[in-house]
């Protein structure tokens, strides 16, 4: 038979295991865009994603900052967050600010940018609502404990008090 008469394979769609993985990576992995999935399921109706949501919330809370304070406080890489803010730029949520550094670019949060998040702070609470009552609230509280001694494997401090990813 030539590949013209053979009859097309069929592809079955591959369906999540309810089984962890032995490999610790590939489980994080999967709960952290299980978990962003929810938080980006209930921005949409706000246009965002909650990468943009927490940027948006760190600049509310903190004001001008440098782009290099900023990544620090979200504990990304500066180039993610550069490729990040150029986007949240372009949709008019910051915009250039002055930095105490003159060597460092500074952002903040535009007018537009506090509507946004006051806008998208309702359907925030309404994911960290649904997480609680799947994980429960020793479930949330451990999953913090975890990330911080992940962290503290892989040679990160710990995060700080003026350092929140969102609320």
């Amino acid at each position: 038979m030539d590949a013209m008469t053979q009859a097309p394979s069929v592809r079955t769609k591959k369906r999540p295991t309810d089984q962890p993985s032995v490999c610790s990576c590939v489980n994080l992995r999967r709960a952290s865009r299980a978990i962003t999935k929810v938080y980006d399921d209930a921005l949409q109706s706000a246009g965002l994603k909650v990468t943009q949501y927490s940027v948006l919330v760190n600049l509310s809370r903190s004001g001008s900052v440098s782009v290099s304070a900023l990544a620090r406080m979200l504990r990304l890489d500066r180039t993610t967050l550069v490729r990040n803010l150029k986007s949240l730029e372009q949709a008019g949520l910051v915009e250039g600010a002055a930095s105490s550094d003159s060597r460092e670019r500074g952002v903040s949060l535009s007018e537009a940018g506090r509507a946004a998040v006051a806008q998208a702070r309702p359907r925030w609470t309404e994911a960290q609502r649904l997480i609680e009552q799947r994980l429960g609230v020793d479930g949330v509280r451990q999953l913090g404990e975890l990330v911080v001694a992940l962290e503290g494997m892989a040679g990160q401090d710990a995060v700080t008090a003026d350092s929140v990813e969102s609320e």
